[in-house]
């Protein structure tokens, strides 16, 4: 992206504000008058003193000039405080605008997207986190610097380039002579740096996306002892970022003193010029000082620079990751209109086939019936892609190929928050947000009242641990085990209550007691719902209506649970080894002793 570019794409966020840009712009001009006053109250002062040494004045007569000066200098710095205060103010209050516009709208853009997004690697937690605060922080300071650095600077630059021009045009020759060498060892320096800061923003991404994983990884790092095995990986990253940084540094420490040895060439090239010009009796003592004033003030854009392209050339780099994120209309979840009154839970898959997009295909030609009112178990070795199946069907994900139907309509012609209104789902691993329990549970029923979330808990068996803690419902519920972490996902589920369930490995993480008064939960809860469930636990498999026997991505097998025995195929191998895992010869034989 060009710089035009992102001011194209800041419009829409900035627009709202342009009454207070308007005040911020006129303010600037203000400020760049205001600015100039010095450098004309110095020539007047050592102009004025000249002629009164000439004449024999002393400090008796020269009272009215310096009460004269200071009441001009005084009303002017007053003036200009407010000046600056605005400047500053009303620059900072857009830039705060903007961003908090620019944050909520890539919140807005990656919860519309959907799963096929994330599983992206471009797009894991960490890197995202990086490109959302590093765009948004890097396009804000443009919006700074532009409204309070930038803009003031340049303006002060042109109307002291005016006046120079106006008061000898051979000096202000030489000031705008010097400019566009400047500017061009600026965009030299700017050009160097590029490559390295794209370079730059990869390595804070991995970065940031490694010391996540190595958070969140911890446990699995501590168990194998692969502490010191971690740290060098992470060093190596640091190192890496270290030496592009160190680059960087290098080439703005070259080139910053190349422009202040062409700034400082202007200088004493003015300073030689305007004692000539005295000399020569064209000028006065006092406009040597005027005019170096006036070129400082010309010089200072230049002497910031460094930092405005530092700063434009972040916006730059991180823009493109920024707008990427709000640009990705293919991420963007599409749904249809259809809202019905009521879902029954009829799902038919004809000839299902899907792809991640990391190219591993989970589900060939995948047909299937789920009547409403049914408990269907899917059935298979991990991979198989059962897990997969369900995505799809709450269309988190869309097939490469086939259809699915609901209620004999295609799944993508409903509407999304409809659809997904009437489907309940626990997983095998579910998300606790940070908070109280009563708040994790009520966010299967966000009007729910505490009567409500408390009937929740006790279908889920919950209530009476939560009592038992200190704060009990206000407790933070990721304090809580695993098990009981598991509960308040099945909690939601009661407070949602949903025609259609899918349950994927619901009681995977519970003790054999938690799990048997789940299933009595759970039981209570399929009457009169379609329910779709996947799981390694027996009882809950042989109570199926219908089971699906997947392996590799396709449908192998399906009928009831005595039907797929006798069939001695998939299923058989199944259930034999997970009998043989729960040695239920042994079992067996000790109830029979009793």
């Amino acid at each position: 992206m060009s710089i035009w570019d992102i001011f194209k794409r800041l419009q829409p966020f900035v627009r709202p504000y342009r009454r207070l840009i308007l005040f911020a712009l006129l303010l600037t001009l203000l400020g760049s008058l205001t600015a100039q006053v010095n450098p004309i109250i110095l020539r007047y002062t050592v102009d004025t003193i000249q002629t009164m040494l000439d004449r024999g004045s002393g400090v008796a007569q020269g009272t009215w000039l310096l009460t004269e000066i200071s009441l001009v200098l005084f009303a002017k710095e007053l003036i200009n405080t407010f000046i600056v205060f605005g400047q500053r103010y009303f620059g900072e209050k857009i830039r705060i605008q903007v961003s908090s516009e620019l944050s909520q709208s890539a919140v807005d853009r990656i919860l519309s997207y959907g799963l096929r997004f994330y599983s992206d690697n471009d797009n894991q937690k960490g890197k995202l986190q990086t490109r959302i605060d590093r765009g948004v922080e890097s396009l804000t300071k443009l919006i700074q610097n532009f409204f309070i650095d930038i803009l003031p600077l340049f303006a002060n630059a042109i109307v002291a380039l005016g006046v120079m021009f106006s008061a000898n045009v051979y000096v202000g020759s030489i000031a705008l002579g010097i400019l566009p060498i400047y500017f061009w060892v600026s965009y030299q320096q700017a050009d160097k740096l590029q490559g390295v800061r794209r370079k730059l923003k990869t390595q804070r991404e991995n970065k940031s996306s490694g010391l996540i994983n190595l958070i969140e990884s911890i446990l699995v790092i501590k168990s194998f002892v692969r502490e010191r095995f971690e740290g060098k990986r992470q060093y190596g990253l640091q190192q890496e970022l270290m030496a592009s940084q160190l680059k960087t540094r290098r080439t703005n420490f070259l080139f910053d003193g190349i422009k202040s040895f062409v700034e400082q060439i202007g200088v004493v090239l003015i300073i030689i010029l305007t004692a000539y010009l005295v000399l020569d009796q064209q000028m006065s003592i006092g406009a040597i000082m005027f005019h170096i004033l006036l070129f400082n003030n010309v010089s200072a854009p230049i002497r910031q620079l460094h930092r405005i392209y530092d700063e434009m050339n972040d916006a730059l780099t991180y823009s493109e990751g920024f707008f990427d994120i709000l640009d990705d209309n293919l991420a963007a979840e599409t749904g249809g209109t259809y809202q019905p009154a009521q879902i029954r839970g009829y799902f038919e898959l004809r000839d299902v086939s899907f792809t991640y997009p990391n190219g591993t295909q989970a589900l060939h030609h995948v047909s299937m019936s789920i009547r409403p009112g049914q408990t269907v178990a899917l059935v298979g070795l991990s991979g198989a892609g059962k897990s997969t199946l369900i995505n799809l069907l709450v269309r988190f994900y869309a097939p490469d190929s086939g259809q699915i139907l609901l209620d004999e309509v295609p799944l993508e012609q409903y509407d999304l928050p409809t659809l997904r209104d009437d489907l309940g789902m626990v997983l095998q691993k579910n998300h606790i947000f940070k908070g109280s329990i009563e708040e994790n549970i009520r966010y299967g029923k966000m009007d729910a009242s505490h009567d409500e979330i408390v009937q929740a808990a006790r279908q889920a068996y919950l209530h009476d641990q939560i009592m038992e803690l200190p704060q009990g419902y206000e407790s933070d519920a990721q304090l809580l085990s695993g098990g009981q972490q598991q509960r308040i996902s099945i909690a939601r589920l009661f407070l949602k209550n949903p025609p259609v369930i899918f349950l994927d490995e619901p009681t995977a993480s519970l003790d054999a007691i938690a799990t048997e008064q789940i299933k009595n939960s759970l039981d209570a809860i399929k009457q009169g719902r379609t329910v779709v469930i996947i799981s390694h636990s027996l009882s809950q498999i042989i109570d199926s209506d219908c089971i699906y026997v997947m392996k590799k991505g396709r449908v192998v097998e399906h009928g009831t649970h005595e039907e797929l025995y006798e069939r001695e195929g998939t299923y058989r191998e199944i259930f034999d080894a997970s009998a043989k895992s729960l040695n239920l010869d042994k079992i067996a034989r000790t109830f029979d002793k009793e």
